[in-house]
């Protein structure tokens, strides 16, 4: 175990953290994300000069949580960490063996978790050098993907569902071009794409939490780009937005260009 001021420095944030943490079940989840083997990982970042210190937790999502850091500029970054411990572990397994990237991939939990945290950083690539508005992709390691952090220094930006929109329908149609960006340019469907994993960011959408987007040869693309327009078209109606018709919206984004 390395003993050095940075990891003396990450124990007590761990620490901290942990003691922080108001109810069982946080202090449990705070327990799973951060186990031995991730805890030495984040060492590894922090000596590779990727983190200089971890802040505070973010968001907690179905496989994994997100944490605020800095760089050792001082620059505020987002650490996203896939918990190994993890009872959604069937729907994470159903998106790789669908994808042809992963094709032959088999092994322990702990090993499929990594090739979704490597997934998930592969397509916020493929997105982010398409022009879609995503958190900039930094780095990936085992089980955690490190990104642009989307917010301010007071606070992560919110989800799309708890803001007031002031022009819902200019919103709109940018999320239906970002979707057809995403199809046309990085070959992908983001696949459950919804108010929940969009935030917003300076009056614009910031799509995340792409780790289950497939390629557009994935057997059941067509599914799964009807179930995001279905998502989107549902949201925004709720905000008094006139939606398109879904199979329009379908053949608009997935027809080729002559």
């Amino acid at each position: 175990m390395p003993r050095d001021e940075a990891y003396d420095k990450l124990e007590h944030k761990l620490m901290a953290l942990r003691q922080t943490s108001r109810t069982g079940d946080e202090r449990q989840t705070m327990s799973e994300v951060f186990d031995k083997g991730t805890i030495l990982s984040i060492y590894k970042l922090m000596k590779d000069g990727i983190i200089d210190t971890l802040e505070h937790p973010i968001s907690t999502g179905k496989e994994g949580n997100v944490f605020a850091a800095r760089d050792p500029q001082g620059k505020m970054i987002a650490l996203k960490i896939y918990r190994v411990s993890n009872a959604t572990f069937n729907r994470i397994s159903r998106y790789i063996e669908g994808d042809k990237r992963f094709r032959g991939l088999s092994g322990s939990r702990r090993k499929i978790i990594m090739a979704w945290a490597s997934k998930e950083f592969r397509n916020l690539q493929r997105m982010y050098d398409a022009g879609i508005n995503v958190p900039k992709p930094l780095r990936f390691h085992r089980n955690m993907v490190v990104m642009e952090y989307i917010g301010t220094e007071d606070s992560a930006a919110p989800l799309i569902k708890d803001v007031v929109l002031e022009d819902p329908d200019r919103i709109y149609e940018d999320l239906l071009r970002q979707m057809k960006l995403m199809y046309k340019e990085a070959g992908l469907v983001h696949a459950d794409l919804s108010e929940y994993n969009i935030l917003y960011s300076q009056q614009n959408a910031v799509i995340i939490d792409v780790g289950q987007a497939v390629l557009i040869e994935h057997l059941n693309t067509k599914d799964f780009l009807y179930r995001d327009i279905d998502n989107i078209n549902r949201f925004f109606r709720s905000r008094g937005v006139e939606v398109k018709n879904r199979d329009d919206i379908f053949k608009n984004i997935t027809e080729m260009e002559e």
